[in-house]
């Protein structure tokens, strides 16, 4: 029932986070060290970095878990996904795979 919208919330996930970034960097270029002092340097920033930085590691728990129950293949891919686009995307993912799976296999 959800599949569809886990499918289209990880195309949401990946476009939106990537528009943005495209924006800093036609705007700014490459620059790391401006990259850097906009996420950590202010109290905002910090707090929604550190936020994304928790569930991230709550998210790698649970996939790994819960993937197991399931016999889940290539488990791997996720926490990539969630290094190189993000949370929006790999949480999706992740839930689009899963419920395929666990009609499958009883809890």
């Amino acid at each position: 029932m959800f599949r569809r919208f886990y499918l289209i919330a990880a195309v949401i996930g990946t476009i939106v986070p990537y528009w943005f970034l495209g924006t800093f960097i036609a705007r700014h270029g490459f620059d790391f060290r401006l990259f850097a002092q906009q996420m950590w340097f202010t109290p905002i920033g910090r707090m929604f970095t550190v936020d994304l930085f928790i569930s991230s590691f709550v998210f790698w728990a649970f996939v790994y878990s819960e993937g197991r129950r399931l016999a889940m293949k290539r488990l791997w891919l996720y926490p990539l996904l969630n290094l190189l686009v993000g949370l929006s995307l790999a949480l999706p993912m992740f839930l689009y795979h899963r419920s395929g799976r666990s009609s499958v296999i009883p809890a």
